[in-house]
């Protein structure tokens, strides 16, 4: 190899440092921003009407941006549920909406009118236990999640009637520009008290929720 190469190939390792680097503490930057966002505006990750489960004032929130008619978003809620298990009592789950896909506003509607039934996280279970069924990218069928959801003992007609509220459109709304503003791109996206899980998976969120929990008083 001539002297050209050496340099030519030096100068590329060299930019593809930087380039890695440089996402590296723009990672850090973002982390930071969201930390300190965290603790400024709670209510930006923790509204009052947004669904939760755990204890009333935990030493951690995991909130998870979501989307029902999301694959990712089904395969991964028993290692959420994991996670409680294995924390409770310290961890409250913080469920946010990003519906990015096409009939997720639709089942969003549902999921809230069920609230008011107090059987949200049955619901939820529910259309993730047939999300494959009413949810297939390839050919959805949303009107199949009434063929299933009377398994949860919700009142069926009361749902349609109680999806209809107007409140629920904004609350949706508001979700999405909340979560534009977080900077969440897909998913599940999880914040653990304010910091983003920049590695996708359980052991990465596990490990995050650890080290929140050791620094917590």
């Amino acid at each position: 190899m001539n002297n050209k190469s050496i340099i030519i190939l030096s100068s590329i390792v060299t930019l593809v440092g930087i380039f890695f680097a440089g996402i590296k503490y723009y990672q850090s930057i973002q982390n930071e921003e969201l930390e300190a966002l965290s603790k400024k505006e709670f209510l930006k990750f923790v509204p009052d009407y947004a669904p939760k489960l755990g204890p009333e004032r935990p030493k951690v929130y995991l909130v998870e941006f979501l989307d029902p008619e999301c694959e990712s978003c089904r395969e991964f809620y028993p290692y959420v549920k994991m996670l409680l298990k294995e924390n409770e009592g310290k961890i409250q789950l913080v469920v946010r909406y990003a519906p990015f896909h096409g009939n997720s506003r639709f089942v969003i509607r549902i999921l809230e009118a069920s609230r008011k039934q107090g059987k949200y996280w049955e619901v939820l279970e529910n259309l993730f236990q047939y999300q494959p069924l009413w949810g297939s990218h390839h050919d959805p069928k949303p009107d199949l999640v009434w063929k299933y959801l009377p398994e949860t003992g919700v009142d069926i007609e009361k749902i349609k009637k109680d999806m209809l509220d107007p409140a629920i459109d904004e609350m949706i709304a508001s979700e999405v520009s909340d979560a534009e503003n977080l900077g969440v791109r897909g998913t599940p996206t999880f914040f653990v008290n304010g910091k983003m899980l920049q590695v996708f998976g359980y052991e990465p969120l596990r490990e995050l929720i650890q080290k929140e929990l050791l620094s917590s008083p």
